[in-house]
């Protein structure tokens, strides 16, 4: 008895597997173009409109559909009035705001000048990009490389490895182009942020990055002759100060 049982559960199972799985298959002597019956269908054959194809689902038989007024691209905001933007240059420092997007492919908005990455922001840095910056910097960018740029931020006490330090000269002498550019797209293990910080917020990092190189790596001669005796007690030129601790 068991013997016919085995023996019918065998033939079920391969008439089963014969009409589910192997239609549409090229070695059979009688291929058909209807695809293979599945219980959950695959990702490939699922409900869904593919780009630039039609679909009888919209009146007009259009698959792709127009975009919905005031959207922008991602990683921008929408156009400023001229009100706006001369309070957004005054309070940012940033003359880039008056157009955020302009769906030019320019150093702005690339950080490439022709095929090579720039170097230098699309406009004047103030203390007030800076602080930008700095602010945009540590809610995004500290976790994982710390809050002075060594790649010491607290991912890396969590397991987290490869963050790179700023103060490698690797990136001291990368353009400023290319480091925006990180930013948008990532690199390595790194994801890219151009969906959640916009243009004039990316730059604002890169000038705080910048400063925080230069902040690692200073001498006395970088501060101010006038402030120097309060740092040193003396009007010493070569000595050179300690960095912030990492």
């Amino acid at each position: 008895m068991v013997r016919y049982f085995l023996f019918l559960l065998v033939l079920i199972t391969i008439l089963i597997v014969s009409i589910a799985g192997l239609r549409d298959y090229s070695f059979l002597p009688h291929k058909t173009k209807r695809p293979p019956i599945e219980i959950f269908p695959d990702m490939v054959r699922q409900a869904k409109v593919k780009a630039q194809s039609p679909s009888d689902f919209y009146a007009d038989g259009r698959g792709a559909r127009s975009h919905v007024d005031g959207t922008v691209p991602v990683g921008y905001s929408a156009p400023e009035s001229s009100a706006q933007a001369s309070e957004g240059v005054a309070t940012m420092g940033s003359p880039y705001n008056v157009v955020i997007f302009s769906g030019k492919q320019d150093y702005a908005d690339t950080g490439k000048v022709g095929t090579n990455w720039g170097n230098g922001l699309p406009f004047n840095a103030t203390m007030a990009t800076l602080e930008r910056g700095r602010e945009r910097y540590q809610i995004q960018c500290a976790v994982c490389h710390g809050a002075t740029g060594g790649g010491n931020g607290i991912a890396t006490k969590y397991g987290l490895v490869g963050v790179a330090s700023f103060n490698q000269q690797r990136i001291r002498e990368m353009n400023d182009g290319e480091i925006y550019n990180t930013i948008v797209n990532g690199k390595n293990s790194m994801l890219g942020y151009g969906s959640v910080i916009q243009v004039p917020d990316r730059w604002a990092i890169v000038a705080y990055i910048r400063a925080l190189q230069r902040s690692q790596n200073a001498t006395i001669n970088d501060v101010p002759a006038t402030e120097r005796t309060a740092l040193t007690g003396t009007n010493a030129s070569a000595s050179t100060i300690a960095p912030a601790k990492q």
